[in-house]
């Protein structure tokens, strides 16, 4: 019987080739630059560059947090009055900013310039925009009802991979010898 997967291997993403490579030659990039701020300023000022980007990384990711429980907080009120929930616009949500935070928290100078880069509202409104745009065009591509490749890799590394065909049938009314009426328990 045949499941309509192909068992053919499938090529590798050029993402997965090329982000090992992207990642070790940004930690280069950062160690050569922190490397000539240090040669040209000094450790102490690397040092307190690095510790004032962590500071300023958890002041931000606190201030978003509280402000998406917030906003969290105020949907539950609206919902609860029957008021429906106003919708935010792209890149106009709290998990950018978090982003931003953790870049600004990561040690590095790159690091550092992108998580100030996205702190500007209009750099992270457009790449809110350009994040929903890409998650759009990805869940139209995939087939209606499906979970994508994650179910067909999930598929492809089980043990077997057999499909049990089956049927389910199920009875409306309960079955066996305790079905009459029953009191309410007491305490």
């Amino acid at each position: 019987m045949t499941t309509g997967i192909s068992t053919a291997p499938r090529r590798r993403s050029p993402v997965r080739t090329f982000l090992p490579l992207a990642v070790a030659a940004w930690l280069i990039l950062e160690i050569w630059l922190l490397s000539l701020v240090a040669g040209q300023a000094g450790g102490l000022a690397v040092a307190a560059l690095l510790a004032g980007g962590m500071v300023l990384g958890v002041v931000v990711i606190k201030r978003a947090g509280r402000r998406a429980f917030k906003n969290l907080t105020e949907t539950f009120q609206q919902a609860q009055q029957g008021v429906p929930p106003t919708p935010q616009q792209p890149g106009g949500g709290n998990g950018l900013t978090m982003l931003a935070g953790l870049l600004l928290i990561m040690p590095g100078l790159l690091s550092d310039a992108a998580g100030l880069l996205l702190l500007l509202p209009p750099v992270r409104a457009l790449v809110g925009r350009r994040a929903a745009r890409s998650l759009e065009r990805k869940m139209a591509a995939a087939p209606a009802g499906s979970f994508g490749d994650a179910f067909q890799q999930a598929r492809i590394h089980y043990p077997d991979g057999k499909v049990v065909p089956g049927e389910v049938i199920r009875e409306d009314r309960p079955q066996g010898p305790d079905t009459g009426y029953r009191p309410p328990l007491t305490p």
